[in-house]
């Protein structure tokens, strides 16, 4: 964590004088990435509901006429006289522009008013009013702000600050004092993250060999939150890094360079995937056996048909292996205070495995006055409704840290957790393996039809430390209008099949039918999400594997359009 962020967030330089306003953005650390056709930036969106809710959340404005306001730009025009941008940044990040970006009536993405203007870096607030500025006719929502840099991996601290018109008033908020990391109160939130230490000798026998010197590997799979997203920047600043590191620092042998980190986190993406994807981006294709595996989906698993068979066959997946790794299931929170603890971690007493849980270290002690013992305040521990900051993953990290500490300190356990049991909740996706263009292990017969091009626009994600993004399924079969119309066809001999398909919010994607032996059984339809995106659906789940064939076609309709498929999972 910089010094910057220890001292705490500090008021803008030069504030707009006497008006009342709220914070949209409060001392957030931003990091600029590559963008299709455009400058490498960040963007904040703010359509959907997300400006009046940043209002509350950050700004602290409970008023319903204020907030009614902020729903389209008509009101926002009524009610805001001026915007305030602050920036902090060093003197070699090089330029950096503040972009307002409202979305239109007629053409969303296109037809609505767009403002760029230069930033200070010195902390001094730019202020943008309205009033000189002429705006669209289409405008019809504030769609997101931007903050372009030179080049991609760059960062800065912005606050941004809406001024009001006269007539309207809200009550101005105290910026939170810094975290005390150092404190009593501070350590016994993060005690309270143990939900279990459960059977310690998978945990036990990894911190010893990374002792003696042995190669240990610590790996990471789960959703956004793992992947980084509200970590700036996300490559060193998540969790996971983070907490590998703690782990490092604090059990590797003495001159040795023997603990090995992996990180697998997609955005948006439940264990229905996760499931699918340990094979290849965890295991690598065989290539690594993890000593530790974190997992977590306790904040993505809402979008599991299973309710909780998916996560419960990825746990056993990773628990099987022969080299006994150790498994611990991490639970995130939303802002909410939403997470899934209740229906997963059922998975975890019923097998006895170390658990650490955010909500429990965090929710009630967000109720808390300074005073009463409060540490950390949602907005300072959230990015936004669903991802922690850079405090956050610092929080995160020390959770797991806890309880690396506390096995380490602990004689063995006599006997090994029991695993060849009845599941708790279901066990019927274990084993399950990827199909795509490139990897066919099934054996299954493939006729691609139209479905003949490669798409290249894919969910990007970075991968262990990497700065970069790489990209999501990218041996996939795309129908193009082009293409023609012939169905995609694959024979195969399972027991379960899933279909990986791609989300997009471009207006030329369009619907294709799934049919199982002849019946239909899904019409995917990838603007439902409405961003890039890697959606799993499951096609058939039967006792015993026999022979099936699936067709998928375009719907009469979207024969025009894009579709794609990025895969399947079989067992």
């Amino acid at each position: 964590m910089s010094d910057d962020e220890k001292l705490g967030p500090k008021a803008p330089k030069d504030p707009q004088k006497k008006r009342s306003g709220f914070y949209i953005l409060i001392d957030t650390i931003l990091e600029a990435t590559q963008r299709l056709g455009a400058k490498p930036a960040q963007e904040i969106y703010l359509d959907e509901g997300r400006l009046a809710h940043n209002a509350k959340f950050v700004g602290s404005v409970e008023k319903e006429n204020i907030l009614e306001l902020l729903k389209d730009c008509e009101g926002v025009h009524k009610l805001v006289h001026s915007i305030g941008v602050s920036v902090t940044a060093a003197d070699d990040v090089g330029n950096i522009d503040f972009v307002l970006k409202n979305y239109g009536k007629k053409d969303r993405l296109n037809g609505g008013t767009s403002i760029k203007i230069p930033c200070t870096k010195d902390g001094t607030e730019v202020i943008l009013k309205l009033e000189d500025y002429e705006w669209s006719k289409d405008d019809e929502v504030v769609g997101n702000m931007a903050f372009e840099f030179e080049k991609s991996g760059l960062t800065a601290k912005v606050t941004v600050k809406f001024y009001l018109n006269d007539g309207y008033e809200v009550q101005e908020i105290e910026i939170d004092p810094p975290v005390e990391f150092d404190s009593d109160n501070y350590r016994n939130m993060i005690s309270k993250s143990l939900l279990k230490l459960g059977n310690n000798r998978r945990l036990k026998a990894a911190i010893d060999k990374a002792r003696n010197g042995e190669d240990v590997t610590v790996a990471y799979i789960g959703g956004s939150i793992t992947e980084g997203a509200g970590a700036k920047p996300a490559h060193t600043e998540c969790y996971a890094y983070r907490s590998y590191v703690k782990f490092k620092e604090k059990f590797q042998k003495e001159g040795s360079d023997n603990v090995h980190y992996i990180k697998a986190g997609v955005g948006g993406t439940p264990s229905e995937l996760g499931m699918i994807r340990y094979d290849r981006d965890i295991l690598r294709d065989g290539r690594v056996k993890p000593d530790i595996v974190i997992v977590e989906f306790a904040v993505n698993d809402a979008g599991d048909e299973t309710n909780g068979v998916c996560y419960e066959s990825l746990v056993l997946n990773i628990l099987s292996a022969e080299n006994k790794p150790a498994v611990i299931l991490l639970f995130a929170v939303f802002e909410n205070d939403w997470n899934l603890q209740e229906r997963l971690s059922p998975v975890g007493e019923y097998y006895n495995l170390p658990m650490v849980s955010l909500s429990d270290a965090l929710v009630e002690q967000f109720k808390l006055t300074k005073e009463e013992g409060n540490v950390i305040t949602k907005r300072q521990y959230f990015y936004d409704v669903f991802h922690p900051t850079n405090y956050g993953h610092e929080i995160m990290a020390d959770c797991l840290n806890y309880l690396f500490n506390q096995t380490s300190q602990n004689p063995y356990d006599r006997e090994e957790s029991i695993l060849n049991k009845e599941p708790v909740i279901g066990n019927y996706f274990t084993g399950i393996r990827l199909i795509d263009k490139k990897d066919n292990a099934a054996g299954a017969e493939i006729e691609q039809g139209s479905f003949c091009e490669e798409d290249a626009e894919l969910h990007y994600v970075e991968i262990d430390d990497e700065a970069v993004g790489t990209p999501e399924f990218p041996y996939n079969w795309m129908h193009t209008p082009k293409t023609g119309n012939e169905s995609f066809v694959l024979k195969i001999n399972s027991r379960s099949l899933l279909l990986i398909f791609k989300d997009s919010g471009r207006m030329d994607f369009g619907k294709a039918e799934v049919y199982v032996d002849g019946k239909h059984v899904l019409t995917a339809d990838p603007r439902v999400v409405g961003w890039t995106h890697c959606n799993a659906v499951i096609l058939y789940h039967e006792e015993s594997s026999r022979e099936h064939q699936v067709e998928i076609k375009m719907l009469e309709d979207s024969k025009d359009k894009y579709f794609t498929i990025l895969g399947f999972g079989y067992n």
